[in-house]
């Protein structure tokens, strides 16, 4: 060995010494310690800011929970039957109970006209069904009803018997975007002759049950995810 190896061996060596004491320190810290190394346990970490609107995702009961995402009709039916799944496959697997899973279906964009009751779908269905480009598959003609809270049309949608009252006796929840709603408003009153403040009051009026009015949807499946929400898109 060359004395210039000298220093640099007693500084490995020391580097070593400190690693194996840290180690050390961290195994007997328990199995807590990993939430005391975590930075977002009080050392400077980034957390999500809570805000009160949102409160209402933390009352739902639930061991697990999901946000399904629909943005168009197609993916409304793709929703309700993907939310049946997740509550016949959690009793079937894990023996969990519907009040044990929280499932929140968000119903934005192109979807957001189906948070709307039969009545409004009677009274606007064929400016509702222009703008989420849907038609009766039994007339092909703008429908009339939500076809997605009927059971008249076996086959023909992709939610099957996942009817949105199906779902809300089991516990599902809907989050409803507000933005898309004042859109729709807008649309509807014009062609209407009307005010749109006025049909914005009537469609949020006869919203389906457990609907949840979110300033908008693309930011409510975010902070869902920020309180413990899986995220599925469901087109």
């Amino acid at each position: 060995m060359q004395p210039s190896d000298v220093p640099l061996l007693v500084a490995r060596r020391s580097f070593f010494s400190r690693l194996g004491a840290g180690l050390a320190a961290f195994r007997a810290a328990g199995p807590d310690s990993a939430a005391a190394f975590s930075p977002a346990a009080g050392d400077g970490g980034w957390q999500a800011a809570r805000h009160t609107e949102d409160d209402w995702l933390d009352k739902i009961p639930g061991k697990h929970r999901t946000i399904l995402d629909a943005v168009s009709a197609a993916g409304v039916g793709g929703a309700l039957h993907f939310a049946s799944n997740i509550l016949e496959t959690s009793k079937s697997g894990y023996g969990l109970d519907s009040t044990e899973v929280a499932v929140v279906i968000c119903l934005r964009h192109g979807a957001t006209a189906f948070a709307y009751s039969d009545a409004m779908w009677s009274k606007y269905g064929a400016a509702l069904s222009t703008r989420a480009k849907f038609d009766d598959p039994k007339s092909h003609q703008p429908a009339v009803v939500n076809v997605y809270n009927s059971t008249a049309y076996p086959g023909m949608l992709s939610n099957g018997a996942a009817t949105f009252d199906a779902m809300i006796k089991s516990g599902v929840h809907f989050a409803v975007c507000d933005h898309s709603t004042h859109g729709y408003a807008g649309g509807l009153a014009r062609d209407a002759g009307a005010k749109a403040e006025e049909v914005y009051k009537e469609l949020t009026s006869h919203l389906i049950g457990n609907a949840h009015m979110v300033p908008s949807g693309i930011v409510a499946v975010g902070h869902a995810q920020e309180r413990g929400y899986a995220y599925a898109y469901c087109g």
